[in-house]
């Protein structure tokens, strides 16, 4: 109880916090440095995120970028000291490109997180999954190659699966393609190897703007989260819940902020960062998705299709 007491007042930024040392990564050369381009571009693009609160936030770029070349960017907050952290948490951001809320309440996260990391969980962090859908003149959805990375993640049947659920459920709607292979896009091939790699015990996904909380993996769901109330919202081919929490039974907590592109209220920023951090001090981690990691390369392979097994089709 002392811990969880502890660890709530610290970030939710309250006078008993113990300030974070030592997170900032080392300085760079802005001039070559490709996170200070795109922090230039995310702080000109979004009205809640100024260019001069991007750099501050220590990202650093990963070993991917996206279809036109541009980073996807990170940031770490790893144990702090020798302590060996309760659970792994992976944070993402801005699958969709023109769902601005999702990147701008990550970059409020993780300044609470700058200030008053506490060491109790190692997060990783990717508040822009997407660059290439948001940083144009007319936000997307999609990616540059038009797709939409959340039905690329691999799933059983991948390709009869998500072309029957494009074709016939949405009418080829072009906001919902789903490539033509799974992990077929840089971003979605980045991050289910980060997922492989890193093992999460959980991953927390925010979108908009259907103002719900939706999980996938195994229970117990959060109820609440802030205004955000537990409406589960079924599953997809091809999307990071159906991936990751169905198949692979990590926990993917998907937060959908009512409006794409005006932010909560500070109070309810706070209130659904509380009301994450207490479900994951008492529900991780989950042993069902600890011994799921052991066999992750054997899921996958159930989950890649046979060569021959499919034709692919114009999108």
């Amino acid at each position: 109880m002392r811990i969880l007491l502890t660890l709530l007042l610290s970030l939710t930024c309250m006078p008993l916090c113990v300030q974070a040392e030592n997170q900032s990564p080392s300085a760079t050369n802005p001039q070559t440095d490709p996170a200070h381009a795109e922090c230039d571009a995310i702080g000109a693009k979004l009205g809640s995120v100024s260019v001069a609160g991007c750099h501050a936030a220590g990202l650093q770029t990963s070993d991917t970028s996206s279809v036109k070349g541009q980073p996807i960017l990170m940031r770490e907050f790893p144990p702090m000291d020798s302590r060996l952290p309760q659970a792994r948490v992976l944070l993402i951001g801005g699958i969709h490109g023109d769902e601005y809320s999702s990147v701008s309440i990550v970059f409020k996260w993780m300044n609470i997180l700058n200030q008053y990391h506490s060491g109790l969980f190692h997060w990783h962090i990717v508040p822009l999954l997407n660059p290439d859908g948001l940083l144009q003149r007319h936000s997307s959805r999609l990616n540059a190659n038009g797709v939409d990375l959340n039905r690329n993640f691999p799933t059983p049947d991948w390709y009869a699966q998500t072309r029957d659920y494009w074709e016939r459920r949405t009418g080829k709607d072009p906001r919902r393609y789903p490539g033509e292979a799974a992990l077929s896009e840089p971003e979605s091939r980045w991050l289910y190897e980060e997922i492989r790699s890193f093992k999460p015990d959980v991953i927390i996904s925010v979108h908009a703007p259907y103002g719900v909380l939706d999980f996938d993996g195994p229970p117990k769901p959060p109820h609440h989260m802030g205004y955000l109330h537990l409406n589960l919202l079924g599953t997809y081919p091809g999307s990071l819940g159906n991936c990751a929490g169905v198949q692979h039974r990590i926990p993917v907590i998907t937060m959908e902020l009512p409006s794409a592109g005006i932010m909560p209220s500070e109070s309810e920023i706070n209130r659904m960062w509380t009301d994450m951090i207490r479900w994951m001090i008492a529900n991780l981690p989950k042993q069902d998705t600890q011994d799921a990691y052991a066999s992750f390369d054997a899921i996958e392979q159930g989950l890649s299709p046979k060569p021959g097994t499919h034709r692919a089709s114009g999108g």
